[in-house]
């Protein structure tokens, strides 16, 4: 069956991917002028990427909780990362972000152009400007009220491990004193290992929005709070639920 699934998935994002794109570039021209964020557009996207190409499958579910704990202001949203998977399963919060992701994703033909017209945030990793690539242009948008979600960890591990939590999105959490989101993310990997391609025809997916960490409790060391979010983290998945 994961051949057939993945032929299926893999075929209707062939066929459906210049499509997005094109309405996604005239939502955009049209909108531009009333809305300079691309909050539309960000909408259709998301709307889009998750509830057509995450739920090809009858056999793929993805359960939300605690949508309520997302700020309707700026904010720093972390995420866990297990999978290429992950950022579909978060397009479905059905909440505004600017999406910091590696700068070869906005190289690939209509993904990475779409990401381009979403003014989503690229960085290059390991390099001596990845700090300032990841502060300057989110301190932007935070000022102008939008969220930013980051993966912190800043690829994903193989065996389901988790990697440290880089310090980057806690430092912009602290100098712009707004709150912390931690979302977990579960059950990605069984959809797809890693990069894939073969995708399994069975998929129990979790996301979870955990209670916002106010600018107050945050402290005043960026290692710390890295530290201290994967603690939470590591707590989280432990109990399960």
């Amino acid at each position: 069956m994961k051949y057939l699934v993945t032929v299926w998935f893999w075929l209707v994002f062939l066929l459906t991917a210049p499509v997005l794109f094109t309405l996604g570039a005239l939502l955009l021209l049209v909108t531009f002028p009333v809305d300079r964020d691309r909050r539309m557009l960000h909408w259709l996207v998301c709307g889009w990427c998750h509830w057509l190409w995450l739920h090809l499958s009858p056999g793929w579910r993805t359960r939300f909780e605690g949508r309520e704990h997302l700020p309707q202001g700026p904010c720093v949203i972390v995420v866990n990362h297990q999978s290429a998977m992950d950022i579909l399963a978060v397009m479905g919060l059905n909440h505004p972000y600017k999406f910091v992701a590696k700068a070869s994703l906005f190289n690939l033909p209509l993904v990475g152009w779409m990401m381009t017209l979403l003014a989503y945030v690229p960085i290059v990793r390991g390099s001596s400007s990845a700090m300032h690539q990841l502060l300057d242009p989110c301190r932007k948008w935070l000022r102008r009220g939008m969220p930013v979600l980051i993966f912190p960890e800043g690829t994903y591990a193989t065996g389901g491990q988790r990697l440290p939590f880089k310090r980057g999105a806690f430092q912009l959490a602290l100098e712009e004193h707004v709150p912390v989101v931690p979302i977990v993310v579960e059950g990605t990997t069984q959809l797809l290992d890693g990069d894939g391609p073969w995708m399994n025809a069975r998929a129990s997916m979790r996301v979870r929005v955990l209670p916002a960490l106010p600018p107050e409790s945050l402290g005043e060391d960026a290692v710390e709070l890295a530290e201290r979010v994967r603690a939470l983290y590591e707590r989280t998945l432990a109990v399960g639920g």
